[in-house]
């Protein structure tokens, strides 16, 4: 590629200059930026700036990559940085990476020049373009989705952690021939980000609701139903809490917190687990915090969850297992409509090396509720 000008969905793309040095420093030195680019320069100066304009972008041109500053049709201002790295011509592949400035930030800029770019380089003859995002950087992928890169996987360990160790890489590819427009998504957004009927309301798991969750995930009767036995550390809690969003992107679970609608405190927790999207099957589980139990709270979440699953998600049929004695279990799923389809012997491990039985439950699209 050459790095001739691009310009398209409201944004343009141009070789940098050394009047983007102010800018470049300010981006670049954005806490936000130097958290999601873990080889971002640190202390980003403007030495570090002229630097990358007159020897580190040219460099990366011949290389053969792309080396772009994302700016304001209209006035020319630097809004972030876009280009192509790794290339591997025999291939036809590169990576594609991005930062936008904070002043730029929540207009679309990063989905424009992404589209953008991904264009042009496969008008240059790109077959395949990858995306890679920290698991934790939700926003940069709802970018990826929105510009049609689909997920891939996990790329394990695969960048150096600012402060030492490494991290996984969640990939997001896109090819030549992929349709236009945003990639589908096996998970909707939740509407006006809730699930509610007055009494419960289920929202997306945030890092905020790590506390509480951890407290109800150690209780000795909830670990008990664990499908191993064993309470969770908070390290695991955290991460759980800290991925809920990407894992919702990503089509693999919709991890709610159910609240009290009055209140708005956490009283319990929801998931559904998407564990055969070729057949159109999730899977169904819940807790609630001692406090908020007898007061019907689980029942109403599993309904919420059963109408926007058949719903807005599409799904043919959902399950859950409890554990044999676990009446309390059964008696919710049971007001919400699942019938009890039989028992599976020796399903889940237990202690010292023992499995024990599942009672299978079931509601399909159909059923009434």
């Amino acid at each position: 590629m050459t790095p001739e000008v691009v310009e398209a969905d409201g944004v343009r793309l141009r070789p940098t200059r050394l009047d983007d040095v102010a800018d470049t420093v300010a981006g670049c030195a954005d806490p936000l930026t130097q958290r999601g680019i873990a080889g971002m320069p640190h202390p980003y100066t403007e030495e570090t700036a002229h630097w990358w304009i007159t020897e580190g972008a040219p460099a990366v041109w011949a290389a053969g990559g792309a080396a772009y500053a994302i700016a304001d049709p209209a006035t020319d201002r630097l809004l972030g940085s876009i280009g192509l790295s790794q290339p591997v011509p025999a291939r036809g592949q590169a990576e594609i990476g991005y930062w936008v400035a904070p002043w730029a930030r929540g207009r679309g800029v990063a989905t424009a020049a992404t589209s953008a770019l991904a264009r042009h380089a496969f008008a240059a003859g790109t077959a395949r373009l990858e995306l890679l995002t920290h698991e934790e950087n939700a926003a940069s992928m709802r970018v990826a989705i929105a510009a049609g890169f689909r997920y891939e996987g996990v790329r394990r360990a695969a960048n150096p952690t600012r402060g030492g160790g490494r991290h996984d890489l969640w990939a997001w590819v896109r090819l030549a021939d992929d349709p236009a427009g945003p990639a589908p998504r096996a998970l909707p957004d939740l509407p006006d980000d809730r699930l509610t009927d007055g009494v419960v309301t289920l929202r997306r798991l945030t890092p905020a609701d790590t506390d509480a969750l951890y407290r109800l995930h150690t209780l000795p009767e909830v670990v008990a139903n664990r499908v191993r036995p064993v309470p969770p550390t908070r390290a695991a809690i955290a991460r759980r809490c800290a991925v809920a969003e990407s894992e919702w992107l990503v089509g693999s679970a919709a991890d709610f917190a159910l609240c009290d609608a009055r209140t708005g405190e956490l009283a319990g927790g929801c998931a559904m687990s998407y564990d055969e999207p070729a057949t159109g099957q999730a899977m169904l589980g819940y807790s609630v915090l001692p406090e908020a139990r007898g007061r019907g709270l689980a029942t109403r979440a599993v309904r919420l969850v059963a109408d926007w699953a058949f719903g807005p998600v599409g799904l043919a049929r959902l399950w859950a297992g409890t554990a044999p004695d676990n009446v309390g279990s059964q008696r919710v799923l049971e007001r919400a409509g699942f019938l009890r389809e039989g028992l599976m012997r020796g399903r889940l491990p237990a202690r010292d090396g023992v499995r024990t039985d599942t009672v299978l439950y079931a509601l399909l699209a159909g059923d009434p509720r």
